[in-house]
C-alpha cells in the first residue's frame, strides 16, 4: 500500500474541513470554516475554485439538480455555483446564535445529515439533524459537543457517528426507509494520546477511516471488533477530515487545519492547511447527492 500523502490543494487553511467527492463532475468539495470559503477543486485541471459564503461553513454536498446544499452558521443554504448565489432553506437553531453547523453528508437515500456545535467547542448545546428531500428538517439528537464525522455501512443496516467530545464512534441501528436512526452504542472508542477524533469516512469493505485532529493520522478501524487494521501519517498535526474520491474512488483526500497551532509549530509543519490525498489500496463508497429539489 501507498502510505506517502502527498499534497493535492497547498492551500493555507485555518480550518480545512468537510471534504465531499462529486462523481459527476469528478470534482473535490472542501472548506475553510473559519475563512468562510467553498472550495471546488478539480483534479484533472489541478485548479481550486474559492467561494466565500459569508458565513462559517461546516459542509457542502452536491444536489441532485446540480447545484450544491450547504450547512452554514445559520442554518441549511442552497448555492448555484455558476451565479455564487445563496439561497437560505431552513435555520433550525435560529435560537442559539453562538451555534454553527459543523460536519455534514447525505445519506444513501439522499437526505442531508448535518450536527452543530458552539462556535467554541465549549459544552454541549449541539445536535444532530437530518434535512429530508423535501426540505423538512428533523432534530435527531441534542446534547451533542462538536458534531463531526458521519458514515453509512454499505448494507445501510448502520450509521456510525462521531461527537469529538465523546471520543468514540457511535453506531445506530438505520432505517433506509425513513432515516430513523435507533440503539446508539460505542463500537469504536479512543485514548486522549490518540488525538480527538474528527471526520470519518467508510470503504467498501465496511471498515472505518477516522481522522485524528492533533494526532497527525488516518487510521482504518474494523466497527465489528473496534480493531484499528492500519493508518496513514501525515507531516501536520491536525488532520480533519477524509473522503474517497478520484474515477475509481481510490484515492483517500484528506482536509487539515493551522487552527491551535503555534509559530514554532506552523514552521516546524509549513504544509498545515493544504488538501492531501494518498493511495490506501482500498476503494471508497461512492458519495450520494441531496435528491430534494
Amino acid at each position: 500500500m501507498q502510505h506517502e500523502p502527498e499534497v493535492a490543494v497547498p492551500a493555507q487553511a485555518t480550518l480545512g474541513e468537510g471534504v465531499n467527492w462529486d462523481p459527476n463532475r469528478q470534482c473535490l468539495y472542501w472548506v475553510d470554516i473559519l475563512e468562510k470559503e467553498l472550495h471546488v477543486y478539480d483534479p484533472a485541471a489541478d485548479s481550486d475554485r474559492c467561494i466565500n459564503v459569508g458565513q462559517y461553513i461546516g459542509a457542502a454536498v452536491p444536489t441532485a439538480a446540480g447545484d450544491v446544499m450547504l450547512a452554514l452558521h445559520h442554518g441549511f443554504y442552497r448555492l448555484d455555483l455558476e451565479m455564487e448565489a445563496l439561497t437560505p432553506v431552513c435555520d433550525p437553531e435560529a435560537d442559539l446564535p453562538e451555534n454553527r453547523f459543523n460536519d455534514g453528508k447525505c445519506d444513501p437515500a439522499g437526505r442531508f445529515w448535518a450536527g452543530t456545535m458552539q462556535l467554541e467547542g465549549r459544552g454541549t448545546t449541539g445536535a444532530l439533524y437530518r434535512m429530508d428531500t423535501d426540505l423538512s428538517v428533523h432534530k435527531q439528537f441534542g446534547d451533542v459537543g462538536i458534531s463531526n464525522g458521519l458514515a453509512w455501512s454499505p448494507d445501510h443496516a448502520t450509521m456510525y457517528y462521531i461527537d469529538t467530545v465523546t471520543s468514540e464512534v457511535a453506531a445506530f441501528d438505520y432505517d433506509l426507509a425513513d432515516g430513523a436512526i435507533a440503539n446508539r452504542r460505542a463500537v469504536i472508542t479512543f485514548t486522549p494520546e490518540m488525538g480527538h477524533p474528527d471526520g470519518m469516512t467508510i470503504d467498501t469493505e465496511g471498515m472505518l477511516w477516522v481522522c485524528f485532529f492533533g494526532g497527525g493520522r488516518i487510521a482504518r478501524y474494523n466497527p465489528g471488533t473496534g480493531e484499528a487494521l492500519d493508518e496513514i501519517r501525515f507531516p501536520v498535526s491536525n488532520v480533519s477530515n477524509c473522503v474517497f474520491g478520484g474515477s475509481d474512488l481510490d484515492t483517500l483526500y484528506a482536509s487539515t487545519a493551522r487552527l491551535t497551532l503555534s509559530d514554532a509549530q506552523l514552521a516546524e509543519q509549513p504544509l498545515a492547511g493544504s488538501v492531501f490525498r494518498v493511495k490506501p489500496g482500498v476503494c471508497g463508497l461512492a458519495a450520494v447527492a441531496f435528491g430534494g429539489v
